[in-house]
């Protein structure tokens, strides 16, 4: 369905052009009833976007790789200095997150109320905890845990948390799979 100002999206989340650039979305995303996307935004195969999430690429570039989800509530934005938001494959971001200007590699994981601003930078696998701020330029090195505000380095992660991210990687792929589904009976 479109209308003169957006277009809904598979799930029934909402797409909107900005500088007459729209979103380009997978055929196979879920994007959740609430849910905005704005502008110069490209979401890759079997990533879910859920409830009430705003993508905001008004300002300059967000990608989104395959796999990765964005839960309830987030925010996703890019900085007005130029630093686009660069998000890969198998990426988990927890309910009420702000991601703004930052790369967040393969396997990376975002939690809870977490927050990344301008200009930091999540390797694979790297781990920002619930409720932690990752303050501009920071990095989180590979398969790393970060607390706090600011956040700080903690401690590596283990095997089983690794492998706890990677099944709730496809478990939020299955709910995706089945909302799909749901919606389009």
């Amino acid at each position: 369905m479109t209308n003169e100002h957006g277009k809904m999206a598979n799930g029934g989340g909402m797409l909107y052009p900005f500088n007459g650039i729209w979103p380009t979305i997978a055929d196979d995303c879920f994007i959740a009833p609430g849910a905005r996307i704005i502008g110069n935004v490209q979401i890759e195969s079997g990533s879910s976007i859920w409830f009430n999430v705003v993508i905001r690429g008004d300002v300059g570039v967000i990608r989104i790789g395959q796999n990765t989800n964005i839960q309830d509530g987030s925010v996703v934005h890019v900085s007005s200095g130029g630093i686009n938001t660069l998000i890969g494959d198998n990426v988990l971001i927890g309910h009420m997150a702000l991601i703004h200007g930052t790369r967040i590699e393969d396997g990376g994981f975002v939690g809870f109320n977490a927050a990344t601003m301008d200009n930091s930078h999540i390797k694979k696998n790297g781990m920002l905890a619930a409720g932690s701020l990752l303050s501009p330029g920071k990095t989180i090195g590979e398969a790393e845990l970060w607390l706090g505000r600011p956040a700080k380095f903690m401690r590596n992660l283990d095997s089983e948390m690794l492998s706890n991210n990677a099944k709730g990687v496809k478990g939020y792929a299955e709910i995706a799979a089945k909302y799909i589904k749901e919606f389009q009976s």
